[in-house]
């Protein structure tokens, strides 16, 4: 019989974390700025609970141009002054020119792969391990922890949700074949 994840299955519909699990967690994205996104919240998120991340997504949004990543690359330090002085947003001045540098370095992957998709795809399957060093060696502000949740979070890793859940059974549907080989 089907169940929800246990950390969601008693919340209400209305809730942040309930509507992130069944919509977004673990699904895969194909869109450049979508995982920029997803990347950028993850970098945000180190050291605090998910839910004011989740309670902050739509100032994050207005703040980063939507994470566009060709405007974010393009922020100069005034940009950067107006960031620290977002009270919508984490006002960590490493987290916020980490996402300015990242978006740089992902108009480099771009150029060179085609897309940050692409490349996430060539260097796939890795271990955490392994994953963990190329995002250190390409970007800013990434760790074991951030790694980890980011990939489980796009669905390049399994784990983000119970096998019994009904959203895992949409997200292997829409999954890649060697995904659905993962799980």
């Amino acid at each position: 019989m089907a169940s929800y994840c246990e950390f969601v299955k008693n919340l209400d519909e209305n809730n942040l974390h309930k509507k992130y699990h069944d919509c977004e967690y673990g699904f895969p994205l194909h869109d450049d700025n979508l995982l920029f996104e997803r990347l950028c919240l993850e970098i945000n998120q180190a050291g605090l609970n998910w839910s004011i991340i989740l309670g902050k997504k739509d100032n994050f949004h207005k703040a980063f141009n939507q994470f566009n990543i060709k405007k974010v690359a393009s922020y100069k330090r005034k940009d950067i002054e107006r960031l620290l002085s977002d009270v919508g947003i984490i006002r960590n001045r490493l987290k916020i020119t980490s996402v300015i540098e990242n978006a740089n370095r992902i108009l480099v992957i771009q150029k060179e792969h085609g897309s940050f998709e692409n490349w996430l795809n060539k260097n796939h399957p890795k271990t955490l391990e392994e994953w963990v060093k190329v995002f250190k060696k390409q970007f800013k502000f990434t760790g074991g922890e951030i790694v980890n949740e980011f990939l489980v979070s796009i669905g390049y890793f399994p784990g983000g949700h119970d096998k019994t859940c009904p959203v895992y059974k949409m997200i292997i549907k829409q999954s890649p074949a060697w995904h659905k080989d993962k799980k």
